[in-house]
């Protein structure tokens, strides 16, 4: 399995070297390099806007204070990156994409309908609480162990950890 080396926020804008200051906003973008996925983020004035070949994008917000706590879960990116990987076969993308599934599964913006078995891989169905749409999802039958380092990465990789 593909582990991803993703940083959560430098609090660093990657193109002016600035320290990007508790309470300030800031964007963050996911582009693919070389099979994996990469963070960058940016102080406002350096923002250029999205890259064409961005996999993902969001603005946020540094945290007041440091604390054990996460910052709140941003449900629109979460379904960003579950749709963009819809059609994505790779083995890792579909680890990444179920567990994506089963945090908005928990966070009630998916909603389980049936899950069903074809050609030997267990596939849930899925419906969008907001549009309604249906998506289906391969269960990849992830132990306990690979289930959690997934989840870990899924956390690096949008700044949660």
């Amino acid at each position: 399995m593909l582990q991803y080396q993703i940083q959560p926020s430098s609090r660093r804008c990657c193109v002016t070297g600035r320290e990007l200051k508790p309470g300030e906003r800031y964007f963050s973008v996911l582009l693919e390099v070389e099979g994996k996925l990469v963070r960058q983020d940016y102080a406002p004035e350096a923002w250029p806007g999205p890259p064409g070949e961005a996999f993902s994008f969001w603005m946020g917000k540094v945290p007041e204070q440091e604390g054990p706590h996460r910052p709140p879960i941003n449900d629109a990116l979460l379904l960003d990156c579950f749709r963009r990987l819809e059609n994505d076969a790779r083995p890792d993308r579909v680890n990444f994409r179920y567990v994506l599934a089963l945090l908005l599964l928990r966070r009630k913006r998916l909603k389980f309908e049936e899950a069903r078995t074809a050609h030997e891989r267990e596939i849930l169905r899925l419906r969008c609480s907001q549009t309604r749409v249906v998506h289906e999802v391969v269960n990849p039958r992830l132990t306990d162990e690979e289930l959690a380092t997934v989840q870990d990465e899924v956390y690096q990789v949008l700044g949660w950890q």
